[in-house]
């Protein structure tokens, strides 16, 4: 499922617009990403947690040359699924 598909299973599942439903799913997606540059992390109860993880720097290799490489240290988004959702998925 893609974008556009989303937003029309959200549109239907709602009785709005397609219109209505991309405004709304486009605001929730901003507003998630804000929340996450903020270092903060948003919870959904029944869904999950969207969080920023750290990942410290480390080595690898470059596959095709067998080269060590140095990966610097970043941020990353990071989603765990609530007991909810993994329960739901694996029915």
């Amino acid at each position: 499922m893609n974008k556009k598909d989303f937003i029309a299973a959200v549109a239907e599942n709602a009785g709005v617009s397609k219109k209505e439903a991309e405004l709304v799913v486009k605001a929730a997606f901003e507003e998630l990403e804000k929340v996450l540059v903020n270092g903060d992390k948003v919870s959904i109860t029944g869904f999950g947690t969207f969080e920023v993880r750290e990942r410290k720097a480390r080595t690898g290799k470059n596959p095709r040359t067998n080269e060590t490489v140095k990966i610097e240290a970043c941020k990353a988004p990071a989603f765990k699924p609530s007991h909810v959702l993994k329960e739901a998925v694996n029915k």
